[in-house]
């Protein structure tokens, strides 16, 4: 190991206890080329957090070496755009390069968001790092670059599993430092918070755990974080409005605000950084989309084929072509397409039209889709365009839709919650999960119901979008003519809804007067 390894690490030793000074010191604030050069420090609360854990640490040194005898435990509840990412990722590097063999555990609410959001923002600061060349950040941890040292000296990404707790089971580092944190801590389940809660009780071990997140849900652990009479009186807690922070952009707030209320859970968990009075904002429960993964499809052929196509608008964005069928939206899979232009997916729609004879094409024609349109109509089939923005066409079971991208997912919710089948994929679930609401306070349309913006949210909803766009208007029943019979697995429901038929349950037949149109 060379003289100047040695001089830096123990440079970086000096701020073992002093996190705060750590960030000041270790990252090109204000240096000209570099990403830092506008910002001259933290926020004013991540200041206020990094002081509060310095303060923690210094406190257990009323003996030089002596290790804190109890936990530090802060949970930071937030609304959207605070730096949140920011804070955690020094926080690692902090904690994994100020005192040897660290180890520590690091989670989220979904893979995506700990592989795709927080680590690649922990390699951005990592190269803006002081410290960047004593580690190496890989795809699922950060670690000494050391060889030797790698396997004992490291934090590592890990997704959280219900059924496999081992991972944070086993985070045991007697007489150094552990450290923990969640991500986006509302939609971590309960069991892996227990599991960390006996990590916590380790003794002579400086323990440090850490939560962040916007508050999504008015139950769980990490709403209980916040409640001083239980479990809050374990954490130190910390909320941040996003109006306080001085890059978040002050007058996109102020007209959410106008338009939803500040009252409203949206406004609330969204940039409040307050827990929700209604229990959760999202629109489509949970178990609506797991049941609807999970069941058989069913379906039958006098209903409607219907193709949806959702147009990409930029970037990684997909363009998704979706067929739904009656309660049916799995046997036909979707086409999920990248980076292709209006030419490209024009063809691509005109193959699926060809191929499979839908009795409805419904196109998003906002962005780019109008040019989709007009190319699939050139060559002479009829589509429908479809504007999420627009009104709404009638109120639904008693509740108003704020405009037509409301009035479909409600409508999808329904679907949903009567037996739709849908793929069973991971990206559509967090999609449909990530459909937040509330209630419009302006305007016309006051008290209808609202969905939050596409932009805002984690990720595009392409495919939940394709999904809903298959409810944009009725489609007719197909037509019957001539004779003709069909054998379908006997359902009692489904049956009865047959127009003028009779179910046979031991032939497992329906006959009818006509033939497919």
């Amino acid at each position: 190991m060379s003289n100047d390894v040695i001089a830096l690490q123990e440079e970086l030793g000096t701020y073992a206890y002093r996190p705060r000074a750590f960030v000041y010191a270790v990252f090109p604030w204000g240096e000209k080329g570099t990403d830092l050069e506008r910002r001259v420090g933290p926020e004013k609360w991540q200041d206020a957090a990094l002081t509060y854990i310095e303060q923690r640490l210094l406190e257990g040194l009323t003996t030089p070496g002596q290790i804190i005898a109890e936990a530090i435990q802060l949970a930071i509840r937030s609304g959207h755009d605070i730096g949140k990412s920011a804070f955690v990722c020094w926080i690692i590097l902090w904690a994994i390069s100020t005192r040897e063999d660290t180890k520590g555990v690091v989670t989220a609410n979904t893979e995506k968001q700990l592989r795709l959001k927080l680590w690649s923002e922990l390699a951005k600061w990592n190269r803006l790092f002081l410290g960047r060349a004593l580690f190496k950040v890989t795809a699922t941890a950060i670690q000494a670059s050391d060889p030797e040292r790698e396997k004992e000296w490291k934090v590592d990404a890990i997704p959280w599993s219900e059924d496999n707790t081992e991972a944070f089971q086993g985070l045991h580092n007697y007489g150094k430092r552990v450290l923990v944190i969640f991500d986006e801590a509302s939609g971590i389940t309960d069991k892996i918070w227990e599991t960390v809660d006996g990590v916590m009780n380790e003794a002579d071990t400086e323990l440090i755990w850490i939560a962040t997140g916007n508050p999504t849900r008015n139950i769980g652990r990490f709403r209980e974080c916040f409640d001083p009479e239980g479990q809050g009186q374990f954490w130190h807690t910390i909320r941040v409005d996003s109006r306080e922070v001085t890059f978040t952009n002050k007058d996109r707030i102020q007209r959410a605000i106008d338009l939803w209320g500040e009252d409203s859970d949206y406004i609330k968990v969204r940039w409040l950084g307050e827990f929700p009075e209604a229990g959760n904002a999202q629109l489509i429960p949970t178990d609506y989309i797991l049941t609807a993964m999970s069941c058989t499809p069913q379906s039958f052929l006098y209903e409607p084929l219907i193709l949806s196509v959702d147009v990409a608008r930029f970037g990684d964005n997909e363009s998704v072509l979706l067929f739904r069928r009656g309660k049916d939206a799995r046997t036909l899979p979707m086409q999920r397409i990248r980076k292709m232009d209006t030419i490209g997916l024009g063809n691509a729609i005109v193959s699926a039209i060809a191929s499979f004879g839908p009795d409805a094409v419904f196109i998003d024609e906002g962005g780019i889709g109008g040019g989709v349109i007009d190319f699939v109509r050139h060559l002479g089939h009829h589509v429908i365009g479809v504007n999420f923005g627009s009104a709404a066409s009638t109120p639904l079971g008693g509740e108003k839709a704020y405009n037509k991208r409301a009035e479909m997912y409600l409508s999808l919710r329904t679907w949903l919650r009567e037996g739709g089948a849908i793929e069973n994929s991971s990206d559509l679930k967090s999609q449909l999960v990530g459909i937040e609401y509330g209630h419009s306070k302006a305007g016309k349309n006051a008290d209808s119901i609202m969905l939050s913006p596409k932009e805002e949210m984690d990720t595009s909803p392409d495919l939940a979008d394709a999904l809903a766009l298959t409810f944009a208007y009725p489609v007719a029943a197909k037509a019957w003519k001539g004779k003709a019979q069909v054998k379908v697995e006997y359902d009692p429901l489904g049956a009865s809804a047959l127009p003028n038929f009779d179910a046979y349950p031991d032939s497992r037949e329906v006959a009818y007067a006509g033939g497919w149109n």
